[in-house]
């Protein structure tokens, strides 16, 4: 009986060690499958962003990149590709990529209020604190945060030391005079340490003073570009819209919003026109109907895997290049090609 039991456990654990090597290999694969995947959705996406850019003028919602790539099976791009006689993919083609899926979308990153603009030329912008004010207004949000938000993100573009706590505007503009003081005295030596770091994505900016419930109330309506950038009036939300534009109240926005599905704004003027009187003046630096930034969100499903990516790419004329891309597992709560 020793025997035996000593024979089963040893069977047992080679049993484990093989099927454990064989889940270790279907996962490296699928890893490897989704990346090249993933690379050619986004090189699908910067080749559509290109030609939107071929025929110039302005973007806007009904726009061939706008339109969302629904979950479909690789297969059907595969059979798609064998030319006018079409027809299965033979028997002799990879199961998995006859059972792969591939959904996608690309999301206007000027339709959102970029937290760059919060500073100009060294100082806090009182346009952009205006709209974020309104942004804070409309969502609920506390405006303390909003001010720590922008004093340290001045800091952190100046290299100066951070302000942990929200302070009253006198002391706020104390501490930012003495820190200027103590930066412009100690000009030509090394970066201060203690300066905030600069965020370079959203979700970071909780290193500048914002609660993880504050930026996620804030995540649809902000973004985070390596420019100040003007919003697209074309592709923006009512509570964008409203943020953005003086004396905007909330139902014309969502009026507007409405109205340009028709019609969509094909220069500042057309805009102005149909926000009428009572709206402030357009500002180019602040406004626009077109944009420059985009983002491209792919996501890759193998049976019950799911790998998303998503990819910041900037438009300069013909030439469409890619800024930051981070590859993972979506959140299984949340709306993974959503905004």
């Amino acid at each position: 009986m020793l025997t035996v039991t000593l024979v089963a456990t040893f069977a047992a654990a080679a049993a484990w060690q093989q099927w454990r090597a064989t889940e270790v290999e279907a996962a490296q694969r699928t890893r490897v499958q989704a990346g090249w995947v993933l690379v050619g959705a986004l090189d699908w996406a910067r080749l559509i962003l290109r030609q939107d850019a071929m025929t110039g003028g302005a973007d806007y919602l009904s726009e061939p990149w706008a339109v969302p790539l629904e979950e479909a099976r690789l297969s059907a791009f595969l059979a798609a590709g064998q030319g006018p006689a079409g027809g299965a993919p033979s028997h002799s083609d990879d199961d998995d990529a006859m059972n792969a899926s591939l959904s996608g979308r690309i999301i206007d990153l000027q339709s959102r209020l970029n937290v760059l603009n919060l500073v100009a030329g060294g100082t806090i912008s009182q346009p952009a604190m205006l709209a974020f004010g309104r942004l804070f207004s409309v969502l609920g949000l506390p405006q303390a945060e909003l001010n720590l938000l922008a004093q340290n993100l001045q800091l952190a573009l100046t290299n100066q030391a951070p302000i942990t706590a929200p302070a009253t505007s006198a002391a706020a503009a104390t501490s930012i005079a003495s820190a200027a003081t103590n930066t412009t005295a100690s000009s030509g030596s090394n970066d201060n340490p203690t300066a905030p770091l600069l965020p370079q994505r959203v979700g970071q900016l909780v290193w500048l003073g914002l609660s993880p419930g504050t930026l996620a109330a804030l995540r649809p309506y902000i973004t985070l570009l390596p420019v100040p950038t003007p919003v697209n009036l074309n592709t923006a939300g009512a509570q964008v819209l409203y943020a953005c534009i003086p004396g905007l109240e909330m139902a014309d926005a969502q009026r507007l919003v409405q109205q340009r599905q028709g019609t969509y704004f094909a220069t500042l003027a057309a805009a102005s026109a149909a926000l009428g009187a009572k709206a402030g003046p357009l500002n180019p630096t602040e406004h626009a109907v077109s944009s420059r930034f985009f983002e491209v969100i792919g996501r890759f499903r193998l049976d019950q895997t799911v790998v998303q990516e998503r990819s910041a790419v900037q438009r300069e004329g013909l030439a469409v290049s890619v800024l930051w891309r981070e590859r993972g597992v979506p959140p299984v709560s949340a709306d993974t090609l959503g905004p």
